[in-house]
Formats: C-alpha cells, sequence, structure tokens
C-alpha cells in the first residue's frame, strides 16, 4: 500500500514538472511568434529581430525615478511680489527621472577634463571649445565683498567637490546634459560588446568621438569611422548573416533597448512636480491639504525629536544672516552646502529648496495657456532635423567645420562638435497640413505677443517700419515683449565691439533668450522656497546662486510596479 502511494506520488510529481516545462517553453516560444504574421521573431536564420526579453527602462547613472500624475501648477501660498507671475493650472506629467543631487563641482570638473582630453586648449582650432565650458568663476566678486578665497578655489579645490556647481549658464548646462547622454550611452554599448572595450579612454581624440544620434543614423561614422572600435565583440552580440553572406545585428538600434534616453534639463512643470513631492500627501485618488515646501509642513525647522528646531534647506534667513550664529548654526552653511546635507523630499530628492536655485528648459513667460494644453506643458520648442548630404548620407560635423556663436555677453561657445551630426530647421515637409505644429520654432506660440494677438497680420513681419520722412516708426502689431537688442560685433582685427540699445521706447526684459529658474538658494529668503515660485535670468549668463540637475524622460509604463488588487 505503501509503495503505490509512493509510486502515485512519483507519477504526480512527473506530470507537474512536465507541464511546468511545457508551459514554460510554450509561454517562451509565444514571446518569439508575431501576432500579425505568425513568422518567427529572433529566428537564427535571420528576419525579424526584436528585443522580446526587455522588461523595463534601467535607471541611468545619478537619476531617481518620479512617478509621473497630476498636481495644480503655480499654486504659490504668498505673493509679496505682487507680480502676478504665476496663476494655478492643473497638469499632468509622465512619468520621468531626475538627479538625486545638484550637479556638482566633481560631475562638471569630469566634463571638462574630457574636453581638454579631446579638444586641447593648446590647440588654436579647439581652445574656444574648453574656455566656453568653463564655469564663470568671477560670479562670486563683489563690489564691497571679500569673496576671492570662491573665486579661486570653488570650482576646483576637492574641499569643495560635493558641492552644487555655479556660474553656469542655461547654455552651458544644456551641452553638459548632451555630452552626459553620450557618455553613459557609450558605456553601455561598450559593456554590451558593441564597442571595443575602454575606446572611451583609448581610442578617443578630435577625429574620434561618440555621439548617440551618429551612432543611431550612421554607426559606421562614430568614432570618426575606425572598424576596430565600432566592431566590439562580435561573441558578445546576436550577430547573424543573411543569404547573401552579409552580417546582420552588427551595431545597435534603438530596438535593442540598450540606447538610452538622453539626460536633458528638466522642464518647469517637471521641476515644480518633482519637488513638491505630493506623493506623501495622497489619500486614494486625493491629495490631503497642500504643500507650501517640498517637505510636510508650513514652517523650515524640523519637527522631530532628535533635530527639533534645525533648519530643513540652506538658505537666508534674514538681513545679514546667512547661517546662523558660530557654534549652532541655524542650516550649517554661509554659502552653498554639499549635496544631501539636508533631508530629501518624499521622491528621494536632496535640495529642491536652497542651497543653489536651478536651471530649468522652459523660455520664460507671464502667462501661462493652460487653456491650450495641459499635458507635459512646456515652452521652449524648436525642431531640428538631420542635415543630408548630396550622396543621401548625414553631414557629421568634423574638425574643421565647428561652429562659434558670439554671446551677448561676448563669450564664445561652440554649437557643434565634431561627429555629432549638423542640425537645421524642420520645413514644409515636416510641417504641411499639420494641426499639431507648423513651424521649426514655437516658442512664442500663444504667448500673448504679436502672433497671438487679434491686431497680428501675417504679412507685416517687420518690427518696425519706415515712415513718410524715412525714419523708424513702431509697427502697429503690438508686440508684446518688447526688450532691448544689445549687439556684439567684431572689427576688421577680430576685436569684440560692444553695442547697448539705448532706445527709450523698450518695456520689457523678456525674450526668446531667458529661461526660467526654479527653487530658492543661499542667496534668497524663505519667500523663493515654495516650488510653485518662478524667476527668469539670460540664457547666456550666469550667477552665485543658479545651479542645475538633469532629468531623462521615462519610456514604457507609468509605473514601476504594476497595481495590487485593493481589499
Amino acid at each position: 500500500m505503501y509503495m503505490k502511494k509512493v509510486v502515485a506520488f512519483k507519477f504526480l510529481l512527473v506530470l507537474a514538472i512536465t507541464a511546468t516545462t511545457t508551459g514554460c517553453k510554450k509561454s517562451s516560444s509565444s514571446k518569439n511568434t508575431s501576432r500579425a504574421t505568425g513568422w518567427q521573431i529572433n529566428s537564427r536564420e535571420g528576419g525579424f529581430q526584436y528585443n522580446t526579453t526587455f522588461k523595463e527602462q534601467e535607471t541611468a547613472p545619478g537619476l531617481v525615478f518620479i512617478e509621473g500624475g497630476t498636481f495644480t501648477k503655480g499654486r504659490v501660498q504668498d505673493d509679496v511680489m505682487h507680480d502676478w507671475n504665476n496663476s494655478p493650472t492643473q497638469q499632468h506629467v509622465q512619468s520621468f527621472y531626475m538627479d538625486e543631487t545638484e550637479v556638482t563641482n566633481a560631475m562638471y570638473m569630469e566634463y571638462l577634463d574630457w574636453i581638454k582630453r579631446v579638444y586641447p586648449p593648446s590647440e588654436e582650432n579647439f581652445r574656444a571649445i574648453y574656455h566656453g565650458a568653463l564655469p564663470d568663476t568671477l560670479v562670486w566678486r563683489n563690489r564691497l565683498g571679500f569673496n576671492e578665497v570662491m573665486t579661486e578655489n570653488y570650482l576646483r579645490h576637492p574641499g569643495y567637490g560635493e558641492y552644487p556647481v555655479v556660474g553656469v549658464s542655461w547654455i552651458q548646462a544644456v551641452e553638459f546634459a548632451n555630452w552626459r547622454s553620450d557618455r553613459v550611452n557609450e558605456y553601455n554599448l561598450e559593456r554590451a560588446g558593441y564597442l571595443k572595450r575602454d575606446a572611451k579612454i583609448t581610442d578617443v581624440n578630435s577625429e574620434s568621438t561618440f555621439s548617440t544620434d551618429t551612432y543611431i543614423n550612421a554607426p559606421t561614422l562614430t568614432y570618426g569611422g575606425n572598424e576596430e572600435v565600432i566592431s566590439g565583440e562580435k561573441s558578445r552580440r546576436n550577430v547573424q548573416v543573411d543569404a547573401d553572406g552579409n552580417e546582420t545585428g552588427l551595431y545597435a538600434t534603438r530596438q535593442t533597448g540598450l540606447i538610452s534616453p538622453k539626460y536633458r534639463l528638466p522642464t518647469e512643470t517637471e521641476w515644480e512636480y518633482a519637488a513638491l513631492g505630493l506623493s506623501e500627501l495622497r489619500s486614494y485618488n486625493l491629495y490631503r491639504g497642500r504643500k507650501k515646501y517640498p517637505w510636510d509642513g508650513q514652517y523650515t525647522r524640523n519637527g522631530s525629536r532628535k533635530y527639533r528646531g534645525d533648519q530643513l534647506a540652506n538658505f537666508k534667513q534674514g538681513k545679514g544672516d546667512y547661517g546662523g550664529i558660530a557654534g549652532w548654526s541655524d542650516d550649517g552653511a554661509d554659502i552653498t552646502n554639499a549635496v544631501k546635507s539636508y533631508a530629501p523630499n518624499d521622491f528621494g530628492l536632496y535640495d529642491m529648496a536652497g542651497n543653489v536655485a536651478e536651471w530649468v528648459a522652459d523660455v520664460y513667460r507671464p502667462i501661462i495657456d493652460d487653456g491650450f494644453n495641459d499635458f507635459n506643458y512646456y515652452r521652449g520648442n524648436v525642431y531640428t532635423k538631420n542635415a543630408i548630404n548630396e550622396d543621401g548620407t548625414v553631414k557629421v560635423v568634423t574638425a574643421d567645420d565647428i561652429k562659434y556663436d558670439t554671446l551677448s555677453n561676448g563669450k564664445i561657445i561652440a554649437r557643434d562638435l565634431p561627429g555629432e551630426i549638423v542640425q537645421i530647421p524642420v520645413d514644409e515637409n515636416e510641417t504641411y497640413l499639420r494641426t499639431n505644429f507648423d513651424r521649426s520654432d514655437e516658442i512664442n506660440f500663444r504667448d500673448g505677443d504679436r502672433r497671438s494677438s487679434r491686431y497680428y497680420e501675417s504679412f507685416n513681419e517687420e518690427e518696425e517700419e519706415e515712415g513718410v520722412d524715412g525714419e523708424k516708426k513702431a509697427s502697429q502689431t503690438r508686440k508684446m515683449y518688447n526688450s532691448p537688442k544689445h549687439t556684439i560685433t567684431r572689427d576688421e582685427d577680430g576685436n569684440i565691439v560692444r553695442e547697448y540699445d539705448k532706445d527709450n521706447n523698450r518695456t520689457s526684459l523678456v525674450n526668446d533668450q531667458v529661461r526660467v529658474y526654479k527653487g530658492g538658494s543661499w542667496k534668497d529668503r524663505e519667500y523663493w522656497l515654495d516650488p510653485a515660485q518662478r524667476r527668469y535670468f539670460p540664457q547666456d549668463m550666469a550667477t552665485d546662486y543658479i545651479g542645475f540637475r538633469c532629468a531623462m524622460s521615462r519610456v514604457g509604463s507609468k509605473s514601476k510596479t504594476k497595481n495590487k488588487t485593493k481589499n
């Protein structure tokens, strides 16, 4: 009897294992079978190749996940300035990633070190590249202040290595994010065997660099076409031979899932949503009350027993009070402070109030057009496309094609670096009969200026027009943002000639080159710690109190965890 039971148990066990194995095989096989045609996907014989095992986006270096949602943007608690700079609007934000901390001096120094190695400033052709990326250390100077120790040491001294970088313009912050995107994707492809190991150090130079866009569009042109680098390690990849004997799968594509979305500056909407960290106030599908700061409560001091009375951020407490009394500091800092010196908000983000204010991607306008768009709101879109050569290939920048721009303050920056694809504005081929966009530059769309006015006439594009006596007179288009237009030119000897706009009819400092910055800083009063507050500054200028952090879009699911059954 006992033996019969044992035999029966063994038989059932074998059946169970067989069923499980069969089920797994069936499930695995179904993943590689097309639901459109029934054909085999990822077949060794060739055909359609696709990453059917991809689960979710890998969190890139330095970032934390921010699950998207709905919130009320621009709901300030106080408006002591009475500038009507905000109007509360309900917005929905897609899930994204954001830097855990502000970009530090050490992080930016790595960027400068890379530029110095690849584009040596000792060479005349590259000198402006390095100098254009350098932060402006003179921002620390003050006519009646002794700050030379920061001017000389803040950026480079290891004592400030984990402090947020300052003296960086919006343009420089964008260039850092672009560089970071390429370095991370370069490393991802190296790990997967698509690029030669350590080529990012041993094989890189001004004529042999990696660009994510170039690799996607013309992989054989990366690293200057160096076959040894771009062939990588074939044994670690899914390299196949088609019926004609040609190798396929040599290069990674977006379908592999290996190429990460780009680092970028967060939009104003994303930054404000992430700073608020409203999830700690969530009650089912509602928020319990409102938040004035990235932390819960109406005060800037810690209420817990262990740290009661300590400040929760680095800001200016009052006139002449930047840190408190010696021996027992209110916030532990007089200028900036090391990142992670204060508790993070509910998303795990540090210093979303205080320390340094932060650049965001948006062009500044006092008007928020919520009536037109309440999803991923952002003002600043300029759409471009790849430049194409006569033979149909993409046009890649060479060391002789580098273009430089002279900014309004006289600083020279490189707009394109060798190895990158030349970008040109989109044209009628992309915009004709479209309803979602109609031109390359959409910065001014519905912003209250002449194109938004009922007085606007499309044939009258000039800001000024000729009068009867030949003098200039004001146009009748009623342009709203009439900012000064300072010009910088160079004389025959190459010297910079600065011409200030002294027109008395200028009515605003707002134009398409001013960007929003958010959050209070070590130099600001408590009023500016409210994440909904917003200010603006020229995109090509820098200060000692504005830094930045990067963001990255999320691809795929909104949440990292599937919804569970609720009781």
